[in-house]
């Protein structure tokens, strides 16, 4: 914001001086809206090319401007100096507003907090006085103020600050909380898990400012050839100026004029802001909706993919096992399953309670007995005086040919079964699996619709993966791979397709993810995989690929048409300075407005579109 402020100043500062100049027609007023207009790029194109020894578009502008006042073009030279630093101040602008989100982001988190002694009274202090292991209390309505464990109190958490999910989520004892996020229902007591500079949000940040240090490879071409290109120019200047006086008879102001008009309208100032401004919106246009890009170079890389691979559990499923069918003949059990299914300890068992008391409305369930749980089979238990039996096929000591027959058609469709007996008598089959991301379905078919070839990489089996695949619309399954083997899969699939993007969340993925064009990753998902991955999906939402890939398109095409209309404007105006077809003044407003042009142009990634 700094930098902002003090290049609006001296531009706003400038043109008044210059204003003044042309009415007055001042040499002084001239060369001071000069001095106070240049000074701040001059001294930065100095100080980079006596430190790295590498001349700059910063240097051939203050040379112009100089050679102008030298032959009396004040007005010129301070016209140029005006345009050049308020195109200077327009690039700190969209540097700002790169930036803005990180602020956006940093604001999230309070500066205190109320610390819990250990006499049981409390004190508030700063967050950053806050150590790993702190107990801190958190009253309904507040945000947390840092990354923690619940230790007392149970609460409705709203992260859609950090996530982007918009529903409250239930968190009790041993469960984290995130700074930044709110505390809706009740008070609770938290256990200080993470040091504070090593929080969600600080974590995010960091992701965001390396990326905007990272550039793309254009982005270091450009950077590379500018002070080839610079020593080129100032030898055509020399020569410019030099041949037609010594050989041509041409008057020294004169030659000395179009040598400086070539100064001008050669240096590289537009082809210099072509790729960096357009990068940088397009990291923060990403971050303001959830996706974490770690470097520009990952948007170039995005552009080419031909091909896009998906770990199963936690990419295009929930990860989490849901009750997806119920056949039963009798209504009146569900009540008994859910009462049962209460005591479980099976990860099926809260999927099976949560099911089917919301398809059936239970909630009065405590008439219950004599509950046994037998590991490996399934569990027993007295309703209103009968006995119910649910678990595998083994446990059940009734069948019938409707429930086989559904069983059989289910777990073909990779799905987990569980039988139910009454009193000897088998009366409900339930069906259970993972279920599908509704998001997945929109990415994949998308992707479709753009030729990029989608397929699945899962350890389950052939039907399982199937079976989901052809829910979802992914054209190729690679199943029952073990997980180190990912990653030589993801490397054969870029020998197949040239360029692959890995998308996964778990541990086994990170290889994976390291290996891939480009790696992303799930908000939600392990810390290595995250720190494996390029890009990273915040608000595990994982049709933000299409919008990740959406700005790359849009990032390519807008750096495109600024460099190919950099080198046209520069082209032009060389040629029109051979016919002698451009002044000085029209050299500066040509040369100066261009670059304004491309970082305008530039700009309109700052802009948000929908998509899917």
């Amino acid at each position: 914001m700094k930098n902002l402020l003090w290049s609006l100043k001296e531009a706003i500062m400038c043109g008044v001086l210059l204003a003044i100049g042309l009415v007055s027609d001042n040499a002084l007023v001239y060369i001071l809206a000069i001095v106070i207009g240049g000074y701040h790029q001059t001294k930065e194109g100095l100080i980079d090319t006596f430190q790295n020894k590498h001349l700059n578009v910063e240097l051939l502008m203050i040379l112009s401007a100089i050679g102008a006042c030298l032959i009396g073009y004040y007005s010129e030279g301070a016209i140029l100096i005006f345009i050049f630093s308020l195109s200077g101040a327009l690039e700190d602008y969209t540097l700002d507003q790169s930036k803005r989100e990180i602020r956006a982001m940093m604001a999230l988190q309070p500066t205190t907090a109320t610390r819990l002694l250990s006499n049981g009274s409390t004190e508030v202090v700063a967050v950053e006085e806050l150590k790993v292991g702190d107990n801190i209390i958190v009253a309904m309505g507040e945000t947390f103020p840092i990354d923690a464990l619940i230790t007392e109190g149970r609460s409705s958490i709203e992260e859609a600050a950090i996530t982007g999910e918009s529903l409250p989520k239930e968190k009790s004892i041993g469960e984290t909380v995130f700074g930044g996020t709110l505390n809706i229902s009740h008070p609770l007591t938290l256990s200080v898990s993470t040091d504070v500079s090593d929080t969600l949000i600080q974590k995010i940040v960091r992701m965001v400012e390396e990326a905007q240090q990272f550039p793309s490879k254009t982005a270091r071409l450009i950077d590379k050839i500018e002070d080839s290109y610079a020593r080129i120019i100032l030898v055509s200047v020399f020569l410019m100026i030099a041949i037609p006086f010594f050989f041509m008879n041409v008057p020294f102001e004169d030659a000395f004029y179009k040598g400086m008009i070539l100064l001008v309208v050669a240096s590289p100032c537009a082809l210099i802001a072509s790729v960096t401004p357009a990068t940088l919106a397009a990291i923060s246009n990403g971050a303001r909706n959830g996706i974490l890009v770690k470097g520009g170079i990952h948007f170039e890389n995005l552009v080419d993919v031909k091909a896009v691979s998906f770990d199963k559990t936690g990419t295009l499923t929930y990860g989490l096992p849901s009750l997806t069918d119920v056949f039963m003949e009798d209504k009146t059990h569900a009540a008994a399953i859910v009462a049962i299914e209460k005591y479980s300890s099976h990860p099926l068992a809260s999927a099976i309670v949560k099911g089917l008391s919301k398809q059936y409305n239970i909630s009065n369930t405590d008439s219950v007995s004599s509950v046994l749980e037998k590991p490996g089979f399934g569990i027993e238990g007295v309703y209103e005086g009968r006995l119910y039996r649910l678990g595998n096929s083994d446990f059940m000591s009734h069948h019938n040919e409707a429930l086989d027959a559904k069983s059989v058609s289910w777990a073909s469709a990779g799905k987990s079964l569980v039988f139910v007996e009454c009193d000897g008598v088998a009366v409900a089959l339930l069906g259970l699996a993972d279920e599908v991301r509704e998001d997945a379905r929109t990415l994949v078919s998308w992707l479709a619709s753009r030729k990029i070839e989608t397929i699945m990489i899962t350890g389950d089996n052939e039907k399982t993966a199937q079976h989901i695949a052809n829910q979802i619309g992914i054209t190729r399954v690679i199943a029952s791979c073990l997980p180190d083997e990912k990653a030589d899969i993801v490397k054969n699939l870029e020998e197949e397709y040239g360029s692959v993007v890995m998308m996964g969340d778990g541990i086994n993925d990170a290889p994976a993810l390291a290996n891939a064009s480009v790696g992303v990753a799930m908000g939600s998902g392990t810390d290595i995989a995250i720190e494996a991955a390029d890009i990273i999906l915040v608000k595990d939402d994982v049709s933000n690929l299409a919008y990740s890939l959406d700005l790359s398109y849009r990032l390519r095409r807008i750096v495109i048409q600024n460099i190919v209309f950099s080198f046209a404007v520069i082209i032009l105006l060389v040629a029109a300075n051979f016919m002698s077809f451009v002044s000085l003044p029209l050299g500066v407003v040509g040369h100066e407005g261009s670059t304004i042009l491309v970082i305008l142009n530039s700009l309109r990634l700052l802009n948000t579109r929908k998509l899917i």
